[in-house]
């Protein structure tokens, strides 16, 4: 493994990469004060939300913030299509792939105990912060990044459609959303990411793209920490948004994984429109005051719009370190809206 500058996380998949190849009304439209929330209602469907309460938005917006006095938190942004699923909620993720149990939690161990060691952690969280509601979700790496080049020399393999149907199919019972993920090696966002169409048409599913595994240079995977532009970002953007409206759903959320700077380049061009809501993720593992510091860093001075964080139950707690606990990282500022785990 290529080792970094200690002032860098390290990811996990340098050591994987190459061992693994409401009530019915009559029909009426009401509205109520620009502050509220407007309703069209018909007396055969349920009531229908076309606007946001922007009031109760920015309280929580602001909450989010944590007491920040800088200005740049809450960042200020187009407000959302209704539905929306932050601020209103934190979402608890577990991560990882079916064909392996070395590249995160998801895979790591059989489906019922992976199941309730999740719904464990949402517990953890709800009970840390009962200001919002803690929703689990499944994140899957449905586009590996792969030291092969392939038939295709896109240096990525192309989970099968059934495999992310089993993981959809895992997430129902306990109604917990679907994150599809991409590294897209010598591939493009665009093009990866429109061969999900199918599955990001459906309402629970949104996306994550890993600016780590990007190889604009033509580096093998994992020999190079990669990089995205604001551009590929707004690929990403433009399509989910075009989703959203064909398909007349709620707001799609965008986790975009960071833990260098040059991850992410021309941050301030990254798009903000209403229906998408992007995640900016703390990646990488490492000791908290690494942590925080690259949290700080790449998320925090770079606002984009909300923020996550990523745990790791092997490598935040290697040698001396400690995992961050719900209630050490609800001290932070922004307070992160996503956690993943791996």
């Amino acid at each position: 493994m290529k080792k970094y500058a200690l002032a860098l996380l390290i990811s996990p998949f340098l050591f994987f990469l190459f061992t693994n190849c409401n009530k019915n009304k009559s029909s009426t439209e009401e509205t109520t004060s620009n502050d509220s929330v407007a309703v069209k209602v018909d007396s055969l469907e349920k009531k229908a939300i076309t606007t946001i309460d922007t009031t109760d938005f920015n309280r929580r917006m602001i909450a989010l913030a944590n007491k920040d006095t800088t200005g740049m938190w809450p960042v200020k942004t187009p407000y959302p299509l209704p539905g929306a699923l932050l601020p209103y909620n934190r979402i608890i993720a577990f991560y990882g792939n079916l064909y392996s149990k070395r590249m995160g939690v998801l895979g790591e161990y059989p489906r019922a105990e992976m199941i309730e060691k999740l719904q464990a952690e949402v517990a953890k969280w709800q009970a840390a912060d009962s200001s919002v509601t803690t929703i689990p979700a499944l994140h899957y790496i449905a586009v590996s990044a792969q030291a092969a080049s392939g038939k295709a020399n896109r240096h990525n393999m192309r989970m099968p459609f059934k495999q992310i149907d089993t993981v959809l199919s895992w997430a129902k019972p306990i109604n917990a959303i679907v994150f599809l993920d991409i590294q897209v090696g010598h591939s493009t966002v665009k093009e990866e990411v429109s061969q999900l169409e199918e599955k990001l048409a459906l309402p629970n599913v949104h996306l994550g793209i890993d600016p780590e595994f990007s190889m604009k240079s033509g580096h093998v995977p994992g020999t190079k920490i990669g990089t995205m532009s604001a551009d590929d970002i707004n690929d990403a953007i433009d399509i989910l948004a075009r989703i959203v409206r064909e398909n007349k759903l709620p707001p799609k959320i965008l986790v975009v994984h960071r833990f260098t700077q040059g991850m992410v380049t021309n941050y301030k061009a990254i798009k903000t429109v209403p229906e998408v809501q992007i995640v900016m993720h703390m990646d990488g593992f490492g000791s908290q005051v690494l942590k925080r510091s690259t949290y700080l860093r790449y998320i925090y001075r770079e606002p984009v719009q909300f923020t996550g964080f990523k745990l790791f139950y092997k490598n935040d707690n290697w040698n001396d370190w400690k995992m961050y606990t719900p209630e050490q990282l609800l001290e932070f500022s922004p307070k992160p809206s996503y956690i993943q785990f791996q």
